[in-house]
């Protein structure tokens, strides 16, 4: 059906048999190497994220509906964590359905969402956000109050403490949000979704080692 790799910071990759989409792939801002979106689709959280490659199928770096090769793609702003509620909302949350698949994907958003923001992320199996804090992203205990919201079937960190990544910020270590959470965890070097219907009666962690 599809697979998900971790690159680091907020970027993943999704990928079908036929169709690759990738979120935040501008990963230099950090100290890594930009993730390539020839003939990807490329969504970005925020616009300072995406690297407007020319050779991407489409690149998507803020609200609206979009449909292209196996994706159906749903962006609404949200108030970064950084910003006050006087800022405009410069941060995008997405909702993205491959095969029926329903995926969630946060940036560095407030900690908390309002009802219609919440409703226009609606029920989903799978929930992408960052754990990391540091007065940057959302921390351990607001990524896991924002988990129980939303009640995904599998959550999957990211933006956390990583030695070889040079975050603006220093970031809280993974285990903080599991042991917050208080969910199973799976550690693997890719996600393998071979169904539409997300298995499984109880909330799971799935860190993906960063490729």
């Amino acid at each position: 059906m599809f697979d998900i790799e971790y690159k680091g910071a907020n970027c993943i990759v999704i990928t079908t048999k036929n169709s690759k989409l990738v979120v935040d792939p501008k990963i230099s801002i950090v100290g890594l190497k930009d993730v390539n979106v020839k003939g990807a689709v490329e969504i970005a959280t925020e616009e300072r994220f995406s690297t407007r490659d020319s050779g991407a199928l489409l690149v998507i770096d803020g609200p609206g509906e979009f449909g292209i090769g196996d994706f159906d793609i749903r962006g609404f702003a949200a108030q970064r964590h950084i910003d006050t509620e006087k800022d405009p909302m410069l941060s995008t949350v997405y909702r993205v359905e491959v095969f029926g698949t329903r995926i969630g994907v946060i940036g560095n958003i407030a900690k908390k969402l309002s009802d219609e923001q919440l409703e226009k992320l609606g029920v989903l199996d799978i929930l992408v956000l960052p754990v990391g804090g540091g007065g940057y992203t959302l921390d351990a205990v607001d990524a896991a109050s924002l988990v129980r919201l939303i009640d995904p079937k599998v959550v999957i960190p990211v933006h956390y403490a990583d030695p070889s990544v040079n975050y603006e910020v220093p970031q809280d270590e993974l285990r903080l949000f599991v042991s917050e959470l208080g969910a199973a965890v799976e550690t693997v070097s890719k996600y393998k979704q071979k169904q539409s219907v997300v298995a499984g009666p109880a909330l799971m962690v799935v860190e993906i080692t960063r490729s």
